[in-house]
């Protein structure tokens, strides 16, 4: 492979933005972020924290089902940026986590987020996290979504039509009607 001393410097000077989330569900309000974060940065690491987190009522779905989510939707869309979407456990010591998320990534710019924590540890260790404008906040939250689903309300609008249509291809709606359930019992 010939590297050219101009692509080489337009690497070095690109801007890699992070965008974290749990995506359970991939929602509209996900898809908005994306898309602000993509006018910002060159590329874009989609990272899917708790990936260790499923067949919990507030993760209910699996790393790789949020995957399938964040692909079917990507599909649709017509971004001419690299895009790469990876995956990223929990750990018990906060102060750890940005190294381990600095480890686990290549070299990045921003953080998109508007979590409290993660905006803080971020801070910290000396990155810059841009916040990412809320788009329909009050409806837009994977929360009030899986409690729709628990309800029977609708909820076919809050998210993106290829994310609808997997969720109930594999049931997952279901398994979050059955593990509020499941936590009733505990109760």
């Amino acid at each position: 492979m010939i590297i050219l001393i101009s692509d080489f410097w337009y690497f070095l000077s690109m801007v890699r933005g992070v965008f974290i989330g749990r995506f359970q569900p991939f929602h509209h309000g996900h898809g908005e972020a994306i898309k602000f974060a993509l006018e910002n940065s060159d590329e874009l690491l989609i990272v899917i924290g708790s990936a260790q987190k499923n067949h919990e009522l507030e993760n209910p779905f699996t790393t790789g089902e949020r995957y399938e989510m964040i692909l079917r939707y990507l599909k649709t869309k017509d971004y001419r940026k690299p895009i790469l979407i990876t995956h990223m456990d929990d750990i018990a010591n906060h102060s750890l986590w940005v190294r381990n998320l600095i480890s686990y990534l290549p070299r990045f710019d921003y953080i998109f987020s508007n979590n409290r924590l993660v905006k803080i540890l971020g801070e910290e260790a000396g990155l810059k996290v841009i916040p990412v404008p809320f788009y329909k906040r009050e409806e837009l939250m994977a929360t009030k979504i899986r409690e729709r689903i628990i309800k029977g309300e609708p909820w076919k609008d809050l998210v993106p039509e290829p994310v609808y249509e997997y969720i109930k291809e594999i049931g997952g709606d279901l398994r979050i009607k059955e593990l509020a359930i499941a936590k009733e019992d505990v109760h």
